[in-house]
């Protein structure tokens, strides 16, 4: 059978391609390579993207450099990484206002499971509520009441409309039975440094980011919002424990590179990622600031996304909290 030209070329173009691919793996990184951070530097997922580009870097070699790309609860940053070419140089971290966005929103500029290529869970932690050392409040007790005493008086200040540490205030005050008034910041850093100025009375963000201001006096613990204590600040309670029984919010970190990246690249950042990750030095370094390490493989990272997409589903039906 003898073939048209011009369908002789087209098949060559095609074949060319095929072997591209393969080819261009081979060679990544050839050029630094973008971790996008969807929010603002010095929150929990900055934290943790940053020890692992430095990882990436020391083993892979190239350059794994840090973009911080906030906004949106997270949206603006996937948005971009979804629509980026799947040549391994645009990758994503984030954090549970992955799987809260498609409950707060309407639409979505891109599909969770469709435009990613999920390559590890990398953390659980949680989260803690903090004031301004000026607030008259030392205890949840303390808080519920000076919040029932003042309904809506009261500040909290969280890295977005619609994330986690949104969600988070809400429904302990929901079921609390208490009100107050939620100031959003393009990121936990930003947060915390208003709490830090009393521009807001109270900052609810990852253990990993306040530890520090806790320790230097600049805010003050009140309570966690997970199902224990942390290590490094013993003496804190969780919100459960000091009497919102049944309260308990969670978080987690992500790595992603867009739909279509060619495997032998999202394996090699998977290896790697748990290499890096896993050094004593890195653990001790994410225990202390309250991550428990994960790195669960691809397909358990894309099961949990969807248990984690449902679970906030409910929650945000139950608190009736919408996105424009």
């Amino acid at each position: 059978m003898k073939l048209e030209p011009s369908v002789r070329r087209a098949l060559a173009t095609a074949f060319a391609l095929a072997l591209a691919v393969p080819a261009a793996a081979q060679t990544w990184p050839a050029r630094p390579v973008r971790m996008i951070v969807p929010f603002a530097p010095g929150g929990g997922v900055d934290t943790v993207t940053r020890l692992l580009a430095q990882k990436l870097t020391e083993q892979i070699g190239g350059s794994f450099v840090v973009e911080n790309r906030p906004g949106a609860a997270g949206l603006l940053g996937a948005e971009l990484v979804a629509k980026s070419a799947p040549d391994g140089y645009t990758l994503l971290t984030s954090a549970p206002e992955f799987s809260i966005n498609p409950s707060t929103r309407a639409r979505l500029p891109y599909d969770p499971f469709k435009d990613f290529a999920y390559i590890s869970q990398l953390t659980a932690g949680q989260f803690m509520a903090a004031c301004h050392p000026s607030v008259p409040v030392k205890t949840v007790k303390q808080l519920i009441a000076l919040a029932k005493a003042r309904p809506g008086g009261l500040t909290f200040a969280t890295s977005g409309t619609g994330g986690i540490n949104h969600l988070a205030g809400e429904l302990v005050a929901s079921m609390a039975g208490f009100r107050w008034l939620h100031i959003p910041f393009k990121g936990a850093g930003p947060s915390m440094i208003a709490a830090m100025g009393g521009e807001v009375d109270f900052v609810i963000a990852a253990t990993t980011g306040l530890l520090g201001p806790v320790k230097a006096g600049k805010l003050r613990p009140i309570a966690l919002t997970g199902n224990q204590r942390f290590a490094a600040l013993p003496e804190v309670p969780t919100f459960a424990e000091a009497g919102v029984r049944g309260y308990s919010v969670t978080g987690w970190y992500g790595f992603y590179a867009p739909a279509g990246t060619p495997g032998q690249v999202l394996r090699r950042l998977h290896e790697e990622t748990r290499r890096g990750l896993s050094s004593p030095e890195i653990k001790e370094r994410l225990a202390a600031a309250g991550n428990e390490l994960v790195l669960s493989s691809p397909e358990e990272f894309t099961a949990f996304m969807r248990e984690e997409i449902a679970k906030w589903a409910k929650v945000v039906k139950a608190t009736n909290i919408r996105v424009e």
